[in-house]
């Protein structure tokens, strides 16, 4: 199944889970979807397996400083523990979701991912799913947790996918292809 169709992924040069970026981009490139990851810094990103095992080295399209988030349909955040409490940290990574979710665009989040939209304080009123040890974060942030290997919700006007680790990449990958068809398709009608 051919789609169309841009995703930004956002993550640090340091720390993402591999699979949490790898699998979902290679997926999308695959089905003919134009895939950009950014990074705070042009250098190579290193991903972790597990948080600490060495993984694949990425090289980065463009920094978070370089990202125009009105070209993207939707925008994909790895988890992975130190990239997530990294990301959130970085004001452009905050701002670029912001971005997406006032313009209405989908936002898919994976693991411990969703730490940047309680961060940007746009968790707030959405059900959805993480890694559980973001249970409390979430809640606090004013969100619904749930314990499911795919959420989505469409509060607030955009769409949010969610999944809760690795072992939910098959579902996670639905997730995103309904949401990136969904956009793609209501950008073709206007």
């Amino acid at each position: 199944m051919t789609q169309h169709g841009k995703v930004l992924a956002i993550v640090t040069n340091y720390g993402v889970e591999q699979d949490e970026l790898l699998v979902p981009v290679r997926h999308l490139r695959e089905n003919g979807v134009h895939v950009d990851i950014a990074a705070p810094e042009r250098n190579e990103i290193r991903t972790l397996v597990g948080d600490k095992d060495p993984g694949e080295t990425v090289q980065p399209a463009l920094t978070f400083d370089e990202v125009d988030a009105a070209g993207y349909d939707l925008l994909l955040i790895p988890g992975g523990t130190i990239n997530a409490d990294t990301l959130r940290r970085h004001q452009a990574a905050v701002d670029t979701v912001l971005a997406f979710t006032t313009a209405g665009r989908p936002v898919a989040a994976i693991c411990h991912g969703p730490w940047l939209l309680a961060e940007a304080g746009v968790a707030y009123g959405k059900r959805l799913t993480s890694y559980p040890s973001l249970r409390t974060d979430l809640a606090n942030a004013g969100a619904t947790w749930t314990d499911e290997p795919l959420v989505t919700d469409d509060a607030d006007n955009w769409r949010l996918v969610t999944s809760r680790n690795p072992g939910d990449l098959e579902q996670f990958l639905r997730g995103i292809d309904t949401a990136l068809r969904t956009q793609v398709g209501a950008a073709d009608v206007h």
